[in-house]
């Protein structure tokens, strides 16, 4: 499943490890989510910040990304030199 496919209330695995509920049904580079991380708290994340996404039987699978995403990914890295 492409990021752009996830809907509102799925529950993803962001890249630092974090879990987080997709809050939006939107698509593009950035997605709002409910992140739970050090605290709980909503904001956008990075669509090639998700990694994995948990179906309803509570699996765990791989999610693909666009083209623009891969890119976007590659400029950020460029940037801060990773």
């Amino acid at each position: 499943m492409k990021t752009n496919e996830l809907k509102k209330g799925t529950r993803v695995l962001l890249r630092n490890g974090w879990e987080a509920d997709m809050a939006d049904n939107l698509k593009g580079n950035t997605r709002m989510a409910n992140v739970y991380g050090y605290c709980t708290e909503i904001g956008s994340v990075y669509s090639h910040d998700i990694v994995r996404y948990m179906t309803e039987n509570g699996d765990w699978h791989n999610v693909e990304h666009t083209p623009a995403q891969l890119k976007l990914k590659k400029s950020i890295r460029r940037m801060f030199g990773e």
